[in-house]
């Protein structure tokens, strides 16, 4: 067998799969907090009691909830 025909099938072989593959396990954790859960529950409250208001009724609201929240807006 000639050199290049030996490189070529050491290449081959170099490359080919191996007979065992490993297959990665992931670690999977339970989660304590689901805040899409969390999100919806929010929105479907919020939509709930909101949902047969007026324009000037849903400002009023929104004006309310903002007023009593001890969260600081953006830019304020």
């Amino acid at each position: 067998m000639d050199a290049s025909k030996k490189t070529l099938l050491t290449a081959c072989l170099l490359l080919e799969v191996p007979k065992t593959l490993l297959i990665m396990e992931t670690i999977r954790k339970e989660k304590t907090f689901d805040a899409v859960k969390m999100m919806r529950e929010i929105r479907d409250k919020i939509s709930a009691e909101t949902q047969n208001m007026t324009f000037e009724e849903l400002k009023a609201y929104i004006n309310k909830k903002l007023s009593e929240s001890k969260t600081k807006l953006i830019g304020q």
